[in-house]
């Protein structure tokens, strides 16, 4: 595999081609506070570590990931380790087991799909490993991709997956903190949204296929640290977000081949306090389609589908993790007119967020133990 060096050359070379915005856009206007006492939160179970992502199967019982390395079955309100998964978890900083996402024949083939960061604190990489469930356990498993190039930090893998309705599956890919600037060059994988096949290999009907070798897999790029991604199968639509440093978390409406833009255009600020470009925004690079500023920490999203909320369906869920809170965007034609803030009075950290498939909505908060919480509208 190709080993990365730290280098910071893209900014500068690039900057000059770009006319600038020297007046910063509107960030999202705050957030509007639900009335708790409009909805009530279960706890179904706790006492898991640092919890990633939870897939339901079609029994109704779920799979749940956790950052250390190990999946979790939940049944029936209690949790039971799933033996199997990846041998090469490396679990540091923000690294370790990531997403779960079912094949869409699993009623068939029981196919699990796990990311996680592959690889030593010196040579690291976000990777798809795919295994079979059987009696409770992940068996025949095996990785079928790595990211290129390994990096050397423990920071912004991305790793949310996703399966379209053609059977290919999309999985976020972050640019490692370090190497910001390589999210501009797309023959690598850092800071980009890829595209995969079930085997592991490159869609021929990718963006830019045609070009070969690591850009085969790009399916849009700069970006910077993708942890959330929703799909609407009604429109077409795929929403990712994206962690800004500080400020400049965005939403982002994604179309194939696009640029989005990190680190040239941004409404973030470094961790020093200083601007990382002097463009907010410009023409050549897609837009997002919300801001938040500052930052919340976006990390799961979810489409509800569900009926219990029933003037939600078709609304995005975005968790937050310094926001300590659930956020709502309500969409209206494709677009965000507003925005819901809920769960902030429970001071947790939440990671992710799924529509249920009993119309409730469930999510992993990582404080004070990982737990497990199901939310329904008050009775």
């Amino acid at each position: 595999m190709v080993r990365l060096t730290r280098t910071g050359i893209i900014l500068t070379a690039l900057a000059p081609v770009f006319g600038a915005c020297t007046q910063a856009p509107d960030a999202a206007p705050p957030a509007t506070d639900l009335d708790p006492a409009l909805y009530q939160v279960e706890v179904i179970a706790e006492g898991l570590a640092t919890p990633w992502d939870l897939a339901f199967l079609p029994n109704g019982s779920a799979l749940v990931s956790e950052r250390n390395g190990g999946v979790k079955w939940l049944r029936d309100g209690a949790l039971s380790d799933v033996p199997g998964g990846p041998d090469d978890v490396f679990a540091e900083g923000q690294a370790g087991l990531f997403d779960l996402a079912l094949s869409p024949d699993f009623e068939t083939s029981g196919l699990v799909f796990l990311s996680y960061a592959s690889g030593t604190a010196d040579a690291n990489t976000p990777a798809l490993y795919r295994a079979r469930l059987e009696d409770g356990a992940l068996v025949e498993g095996e990785t079928i991709f790595r990211a290129e190039p390994m990096r050397s930090t423990s920071a912004h893998y991305g790793a949310r997956l996703a399966f379209l309705p053609d059977g290919t599956l999309l999985m976020t890919a972050g640019e490692g903190f370090a190497y910001r600037e390589q999210a501009q060059v797309r023959t690598n994988h850092l800071g980009a949204l890829l595209r995969l096949n079930p085997d592991g290999s490159a869609p021929a009907d990718n963006p830019f296929a045609d070009e070969g070798g690591l850009a085969a897999y790009v399916f849009s790029y700069g970006h910077r640290n993708m942890q959330g991604i929703a799909l609407d199968e009604a429109s077409g639509a795929i929403w990712t977000h994206e962690h800004g440093p500080q400020g400049g978390d965005e939403l982002n409406a994604i179309t194939p081949g696009d640029n989005y833009g990190w680190p040239i255009a941004t409404m973030g600020l470094d961790y020093n306090g200083a601007r990382i470009s002097p463009y907010f925004e410009h023409d050549g690079f897609h837009a997002p389609a919300w801001v938040w500023t500052p930052s919340i920490a976006p990390s799961g999203m979810a489409l509800y589908e569900g009926d219990l909320f029933a003037d939600w369906q078709g609304d995005l869920l975005v968790t937050a993790l310094a926001g300590q809170a659930l956020h709502r965007l309500d969409l209206e034609a494709g677009a965000v007119v507003g925005e819901e803030r809920l769960l902030h009075e429970r001071e947790q950290r939440i990671r992710q967020v799924i529509s249920g498939p009993d119309g409730a909505i469930w999510l992993l908060a990582e404080s004070p133990d990982g737990q497990i919480l199901r939310l329904t509208p008050s009775q």
